[in-house]
């Protein structure tokens, strides 16, 4: 079984910088992808950003660009995300998300298969 552990999140001032963290731990660990997703409250889950872990392949949603950059240390089978210029709408529960097969689109939460259990990051205006 596979556990993440999400770490790093906080209050911080808009315009300011967060990076957060998610270490894997458990059998072999060789995902085919990480992902982040936030939840706001009373919103739906919500695709952040995702990183193939073989080549390093990213991609964005389109509400974060160029703010947030995702990397992962493979030695160290942590995803991360590092969040610039950061907005209240940016405030929400920030999980990270693991898949370890072939998928058609790493944006969709239904297709990873395991989950941390999120971190608080609250911006404030």
């Amino acid at each position: 079984q596979v556990q993440l552990v999400e770490s790093g999140g906080g209050l911080v001032q808009a315009g300011g910088s967060l990076r957060l963290s998610c270490a894997a731990s458990g059998r072999t660990f060789s995902p085919y992808s990480m992902g982040w997703f936030r939840q706001a409250p009373g919103k739906e889950r919500e695709f952040v950003a995702a990183i193939r872990w073989t080549g390093g392949i990213t991609t964005y949603a389109d509400s974060v660009r160029p703010r947030f950059t995702i990397s992962r240390d493979n030695a160290k089978n942590t995803v991360y995300l590092r969040m610039n210029s950061l907005k209240p709408e940016d405030t929400a529960v920030y999980y990270c998300a693991a898949v370890s097969r072939l998928v058609g689109t790493l944006r969709s939460a239904n297709v990873y298969d395991y989950w941390g259990q999120g971190t608080q990051v609250t911006v404030s205006s």
